[in-house]
């Protein structure tokens, strides 16, 4: 019974008192600050991610036949600035060369409102007109001086296809449009190959392909490589000498 007394006699003593106290008005100014906040984080909303899941559309195209073609992509109507949305830095312009040439202000209005929001920004120009190189002309130099990428389509289907393509290769990597690499046998072949001169890619593809490997193209004499198309007597000659010199030049006897 004295331990407990002694307990509650050391629990209650005014230095704790004075402890509780002084945390609790600090802990109060705490919650004063801007770096207090009693919200409790939890899981973030996917809205954001969502929204760019889909292609959006702006309003303003609403009954714009390229939309019939769209087909492989899901796509909603948005309030937003350009006329399509296709990822989250992608964005695209549409214009006919018609309209254009009735309305030649209407893209630099829309350039003006669209600032320089997004990194890739796309003018996706109909070409609907018999003659349009005067208008082409005029709209490349306002891509280059606006940073815009120019598409070319001469029917709403080629101009809906344009705009499905980049929503299907948004988050693609490049591999499918780079070199490859020149580490693969195939490619050394080739890439020796063309170290003889006026022989190209394409003649060395056609050697690969038609004699199968190096063994059988060394092997063929040069009449029967001239019979290959694009080689010709005169380079399958000078393919069969350098196949055929040595690799090592004869050592000279010292008198």
């Amino acid at each position: 019974m004295e331990n407990t007394d002694k307990i509650e006699e050391k629990i209650s003593s005014p230095k704790q008192i004075k402890i509780d106290s002084t945390f609790q008005s600090a802990f109060n100014e705490l919650r004063k600050s801007e770096f207090f906040n009693e919200a409790i984080p939890g899981p973030s909303k996917a809205k954001d991610s969502l929204k760019f899941s889909t292609l959006l559309v702006s309003l303003k195209q609403k009954g714009n036949p390229l939309l019939k073609f769209i087909n492989n992509v899901p796509w909603e109507y948005s309030e937003i600035i350009p006329d399509y949305v296709m990822g989250k830095t992608t964005c695209a312009l549409f214009l006919s060369i018609r309209y254009h040439q009735l309305n030649p202000d209407y893209i630099h209005e829309r350039l003006k409102t669209l600032g320089n929001m997004y990194n890739l920004r796309v003018l996706l120009v109909q070409v609907d007109v018999p003659e349009p190189h005067h208008a082409l002309k005029h709209l490349t130099r306002i891509c280059i001086l606006a940073d815009l990428t120019l598409m070319l389509a001469w029917n709403p289907e080629d101009a809906g296809k344009i705009i499905e393509t980049y929503k299907i290769y948004e988050n693609k990597p490049p591999d499918a449009i780079m070199d490859r690499s020149d580490t693969a046998p195939y490619q050394k072949l080739v890439n020796a190959l063309t170290t003889i001169r006026s022989v190209n890619k394409t003649d060395a593809t056609t050697l690969l392909s038609t004699f199968g490997t190096l063994s059988e193209l060394i092997k063929t004499q040069s009449n029967t490589l001239a019979l290959c198309p694009g080689i010709g007597l005169q380079k399958a000659e000078r393919i069969h000498k350098t196949l055929h010199e040595q690799f090592l030049r004869p050592s000279k006897s010292i008198k």
